[in-house]
């Protein structure tokens, strides 16, 4: 019996066997399925967005899911083959904070970047390439890296590190992750894809407006604002300015700036060499800077101080050229690649066609006001001057018939003023005879101009009186300095005086021209810088004149620019 019994115990045995491993194998097969599925969900969820910074995020998440890791990156590899951008999950923003600025791909980062093939390490800190981590870095052992590619071009590499229950990651964890490395790849191309489909559809939206505005008689502060507006805006960047050149200097003046501290940057001068923005004047292509707060200043003063990536392309080129525009994001803001310098310097480019033709619509209007004024002349000249020397004769002859002595000196008072009206006529025909300055515009209107754009920068609109004949009297060289030194001072007026008021005086006669600055605001600080003010002086002493500088009667500042006319 017992015999029998054992026998009959042993194949119970083995069908236990059987069927323990049976279930270890169902088990297996659950486990892989369930990991399919997790797999095609992570696919899915990848493959959903559209927006390139969602769809990076998603990416890193589920890769962590997938393989149970408690920490996972994904590094973005920049133009120079290091890392743009570096996008974390399962640290916390007070631990980041405390690790301090984003790894550059060095170390074993890096090791994935020189040889983008899958690596799985048991502990990261034995491999040759491992720097270490920084303090306040949460201890890290078990590591698989796995780059992404999109088409044939490394996009950055997917770090997972840290796989929860103190294991290794094993070979089915990297076979799940580069799976999912290639379908982010494809995510990633098609969100590229749809980015610069927006981006150029952005662009053009962009370019229509200012053209439109231009074209349609738009006064043109309104539309370099607009310009650039827009391209801070399209490009994500922090700060957008527009340098334009200062007359007979190699130096370029912030006349507008858009976003962060604009206030505190406007009236700011660059130089032309050694400066990003004057190197894109210059070449006429788009030059790029990784941190432009090392650029080069005047009087310590960077229109760019605390940012970093920055751009600048030119409007217009050689002798046509009108300014220079500069976009800059901040410390940790990405790089300006390719991907944004064209379609960037395209756009500057329609633009200074756009204000090209506005200016050759404008010329035609003033040609047209020109030759209206040469009518107005020639009916003055041949009427009203004719009328007037006819009644002056008139009442000369009159006068031998006049006995009473108060009538005859009443006809000649008359004659008198007759003959002053007369010359008053000459000198307004000669006014309107008289084509005017630079650009198709007299000084009146370049003065003009010059206080309404200083409106955004010095929060107030100044008060300006001119007297004698401007445009008539003051030669096209003396107008060039007289436009240059009044915006030098209502420039420092802006950077330094505090003022909540600006009186100008622009007045013509006894043989000269005198430009006068008044401002209600703290006065000249002792040990100040005066580089603009020793331009102005240079300026005054070339042309035989002299610069003034003392207290307002409001206690701010007055400053009168003075230089000799030459006689007729």
């Amino acid at each position: 019996m017992d015999r029998e019994a054992g026998a009959e115990h042993l194949p119970k045995l083995g069908l236990d066997q059987l069927l323990d491993e049976l279930q270890v194998r169902i088990d297996a097969m659950r486990g892989t399925r369930d990991r399919v599925h997790s797999l095609l969900d992570a696919v899915l969820s990848v493959g959903s967005g559209l927006e390139l910074p969602q769809v990076l995020r998603r990416i890193v998440e589920a890769a962590t899911d997938l393989v149970d890791a408690a920490y996972g990156a994904l590094g973005v590899i920049g133009e120079d083959g290091g890392l743009a951008q570096f996008l974390t999950v399962g640290v916390t923003e007070e631990e980041a904070a405390a690790i301090g600025p984003l790894p550059s791909g060095h170390g074993l980062l890096g090791e994935l970047i020189r040889h983008p093939q899958p690596l799985r390490l048991p502990d990261l800190a034995r491999h040759p390439a491992s720097s270490g981590f920084p303090a306040h870095h949460p201890p890290m052992r078990s590591f698989l890296g796995v780059p992404v590619r999109v088409r044939d071009e490394v996009f950055g590499n997917l770090y997972l590190t840290e796989k929860r229950g103190r294991g290794a990651f094993d070979e089915e964890d990297e076979a799940v992750v580069s799976t999912l490395a290639v379908a982010a790849g494809v995510a990633i191309e098609n969100a590229r894809l749809y980015e610069r489909q927006r981006a150029r559809q952005r662009w053009l939206e962009a370019n229509a407006r200012v053209t439109e505005v231009l074209l349609s008689g738009a006064e043109e502060p309104h539309a370099l604002e607009m310009i650039v507006d827009h391209a801070r805006r399209i490009l994500g960047a922090d700060l957008g300015t527009l340098l334009l050149p200062v007359p007979g200097g190699a130096e370029l003046r912030v006349a507008l700036a858009l976003g962060d501290g604009s206030r505190e940057r406007l009236g700011v001068l660059v130089p032309r060499d050694g400066t990003f923005a004057g190197q894109a004047a210059a070449s006429g292509t788009a030059v790029t800077r990784a941190d432009a707060g090392d650029e080069p200043t005047v009087d310590d003063l960077s229109p760019w101080a605390g940012l970093g990536p920055a751009v600048a392309v030119p409007l217009g080129t050689g002798e046509s050229l009108r300014g220079v525009l500069a976009l800059a994001r901040g410390k940790q803001g990405p790089a300006f690649g390719e991907g944004d310098t064209e379609p960037l310097l395209a756009y500057a480019g329609q633009a200074a066609i756009a204000m090209e033709l506005a200016d050759r619509r404008r010329s035609a209007e003033q040609i047209a006001l020109l030759e209206d004024r040469d009518r107005i002349a020639r009916d003055l000249h041949d009427v009203a001057i004719q009328r007037l020397f006819a009644t002056g004769i008139t009442l000369q002859s009159a006068q031998r018939f006049v006995d009473h002595p108060q009538a005859r000196e009443r006809l000649a008072r008359a004659v008198d003023d007759l003959d002053e009206t007369a010359k008053i006529i000459r000198s307004s025909i000669f006014g309107l005879r008289r084509r005017e300055g630079a650009g198709g515009q007299g000084l009146r209107v370049r003065v003009a101009q010059l206080l309404e754009q200083a409106v955004g920068t010095l929060g107030f609109t100044p008060s300006l009186r001119m007297e004698g004949l401007v445009d008539t009297s003051v030669p096209a060289d003396t107008a060039e300095h007289v436009t240059a030194v009044l915006a030098e001072a209502l420039s420092n007026v802006a950077r330094h005086a505090e003022a909540r008021g600006v009186d100008v005086a622009l007045v013509v006669g006894g043989g000269q021209v005198a430009l006068t600055v008044t401002d209600d605001g703290v006065g000249l600080r002792a040990g100040g810088r005066r580089s603009g003010l020793r331009n102005l002086a240079e300026r005054a002493d070339r042309l035989g004149g002299t610069l003034e500088l003392g207290a307002s009667d409001a206690g701010g500042t007055r400053l009168r620019w003075t230089v000799p006319l030459a006689e007729d």
